[in-house]
């Protein structure tokens, strides 16, 4: 009887230990921004190698229709000496021993699985299945269950991870002494066993008082552990990140917390050099800690901020300059439209900036790279100019996670949910200026990483902005609104280069288009192109080989959308060297009154600043107009049979 009953046991502790791997811990759903995601993973025998073996995440809700979202690759990867593997993002307490992004674990109704498959098994959108499946997961944040999900992978249950931010849970594996195997939620506890049981780990802490330095300044960095070490623990770690190496800093990298001590620590000082290398990252970090002392944090980041930045010659748009910065347009770039109005004028125009032989669209990743050279702010080569906000910000401030505060990205100045453009999975990859796509008119998905449309913008300010109509936005309180007239010639400048998109009057509700006409005609008129905008105009030409014809010719605007609608538009004006040395307007200076000679009829004239904003016109014109404006150079336009030509006038 005795012997019926210990094999009895045996057979029920196989019964709930039969996987050599299994899911030990999941938590989707970590406090606010979720942060502190995590899965662990839990081996038979501990130091187990995990080669051969997949994670794959799968998508409950009704789009994701029961497919797989993420997959990760657990080759190279070995269980610790609890068997315990933990995947999960840099808030996660100890330090995962594989690094995920934070918010990239789905809450609910969702699914994991381990499989013992390859990574190309399950492209993205898999259905899921029990093939190759060792151990899976179904889970929810107070969602109903998704019974197609469990049949699928042939579970029965779906287990609630209901935590708050003030009492954070996880569904944990749990084997009683039966060796019956259930799941409930606990207190999240990463890289320990669930039950308390196993192996003690020491966890060993990195801080530091500020998270940025300039050069030529010194701090410290300790180092604590949980509880006092036994022995002597000699230790090492690394500040290298990218361009930051050993040149840049002294101090000692190799600590010993002394046996019954907890904590150690080491003073770095940071190199004040002569070179313009920009901002830079630390990136302090455990090199050879061993079991059971562990990271309880790592990769800890600490800016250097570089003082030997440049600056341009040219102003930023709350401070602009003109005429310091020269277009680089190609030769006759624009000839073509010469001669031409109305539909023909916009055609001839999108044949220059779409042309499929020429254009090229680089990925959205790829618009990082344009943007921290366009939009460089010009008083701090280690900043990008902010759109909306008008301000510096450091180039490392890119958004990278969920948080946004104090970030910068991408800003389409036309919102892509109106423009109804799209990324692909090709758009994630940063894959350099010489590989593109080739491009044309209708390539409208395109417009999702065009570089003329995309800006840099406060991350929370774009967010704000959303994707409402120009108009409807107007921009932070308290600001210049030097970002109008940019904004104006981007979208215009999209509305030609992309078929299927439109600006016009109103805020509509169709996709394609944008609003509101007015607006925008108004902001272009009263913030001219200045040297910022012609010098980004120049990088986005070295990248996408089109340019924004709104930046390099300004009236062109008047042509398309404004008062000269139906006019002949004609570059040089169409008015020879020989006839247009006889026109002339003087006296030159004038103190206002200003007389034209050398044209029989003058059908309009109209005055122009430097910077192309139209100040004044005259429709009914005998030999002479007044201009009563300021002091200053300004340009005469003088309009004749649908010919045209420019005169500059100094006004006294």
């Amino acid at each position: 009887m005795k012997r019926f009953f210990l094999l009895s046991l045996l057979l029920l502790s196989l019964m709930g230990w039969s996987q050599v791997l299994v899911i030990n811990e999941l938590d989707p759903d970590s406090p606010s921004t979720d942060d502190k995601e995590f899965i662990e993973l839990k081996s038979q025998t501990p130091n187990f190698s995990t080669d051969g073996y997949i994670l794959v995440f799968f998508n409950g809700s009704s789009s994701g229709g029961d497919s797989s979202y993420m997959v990760i690759d657990l080759n190279g990867y070995t269980t610790d000496n609890n068997g315990l593997l933990v995947i999960g993002s840099e808030g996660v307490s100890p330090f995962p021993q594989v690094l995920i992004a934070e918010n990239v674990i789905q809450n609910g109704a969702d699914a994991v699985g381990i499989y013992q498959a390859s990574v190309n098994d399950f492209p993205e959108g898999t259905l899921a299945t029990q093939t190759n499946l060792i151990d899976a997961l179904v889970y929810d944040t107070n969602d109903a269950d998704d019974n197609d999900l469990m049949m699928l992978l042939g579970e029965t249950m779906q287990y609630n991870d209901n935590g708050t931010n003030a009492n954070p849970r996880s569904i944990q594996r749990f084997v009683d002494g039966m060796g019956m195997e259930t799941y409930s939620t606990a207190t999240p506890t990463p890289r320990r066993e669930n039950d308390g049981s196993g192996i003690p780990i020491n966890p060993v802490a990195i801080s530091v008082e500020q998270t940025q330095y300039d050069e030529g300044a010194s701090f410290d960095i300790t180092f604590t552990s949980e509880t006092n070490v036994t022995s002597d623990l000699d230790f090492t770690i690394s500040l290298n990140n990218f361009g930051f190496n050993t040149s840049d800093y002294t101090g000692n990298i190799n600590l010993t917390i002394p046996n019954g001590g907890n904590s150690s620590s080491t003073t770095i000082n940071l190199i004040d050099d002569a070179d313009d290398e920009g901002d830079e990252v630390i990136q302090i970090q455990f090199v050879d800690l061993v079991e059971p002392i562990v990271a309880s944090n790592n990769f800890v980041e600490v800016r250097v901020v570089d003082n030997d930045f440049t600056m341009a010659a040219w102003g930023t748009p709350v401070n602009p300059t003109t005429g310091i910065v020269q277009s680089t347009q190609p030769e006759g770039y624009y000839d073509s439209l010469d001669g031409l109005a109305d539909a023909a004028l916009r055609q001839a125009l999108q044949d220059i900036i779409a042309d499929p032989t020429t254009v090229r669209a680089q990925t959205y990743a790829d618009v990082i790279d344009i943007l921290l050279e366009a939009d460089q702010n010009p008083e701090n080569s280690n900043q990008v100019w902010l759109l909306y906000t008008e301000e510096g910000r450091a180039k490392l401030d890119l958004q990278t996670s969920s948080s946004n505060a104090g970030k910068w990205n991408r800003e389409h100045t036309f919102p892509r949910s109106r423009g109804g453009f799209f990324d692909i999975e090709e758009d994630e990859i940063a894959d350099g200026i010489d590989v593109f796509w080739t491009t044309e008119a209708d390539s409208l998905r395109h417009g999702n990483s065009d570089a003329h449309a995309l800006r840099a913008a406060d991350a929370a300010e774009n967010s704000t902005r959303g994707n409402q109509h120009y108009g409807e936005y107007v921009g932070p309180s308290g600001t210049l609104g030097s970002f109008r007239g940019d904004v104006a010639r981007s979208v215009l400048y999209m509305e030609i280069r992309y078929n299927g998109l439109e600006v016009v009057n109103g805020f509509p509700n169709t996709t394609g288009q944008l609003g509101d006409l007015a607006t925008l005609l108004d902001w272009h008129r009263n913030d001219p192109p200045d040297d910022f905008e012609m010098n980004r105009n120049n990088i986005v030409f070295n990248w996408q080989k089109n340019r924004n014809p709104f930046i390099d010719q300004p009236l062109l605007v008047e042509y398309i959308w404004g008062t000269n609608v139906g006019d002949t538009w004609d570059q040089s004006l169409s008015i020879d060297d020989n006839e247009r040395s006889k026109i002339s307007v003087y006296p030159n200076p004038t103190n206002g009154r200003l007389y034209i000679s050398g044209l029989h009829n003058v059908d309009r004239v109209e005055v122009f600043s430097v910077e192309g904003k139209r100040l004044m016109y005259f429709n009914t014109v005998t030999n002479y107009i007044d201009i009563d404006i300021a002091s200053g150079l300004y340009l005469v336009k003088l309009i004749s049979n649908n010919r045209s030509v420019i005169k500059k006038v100094i006004k006294e």
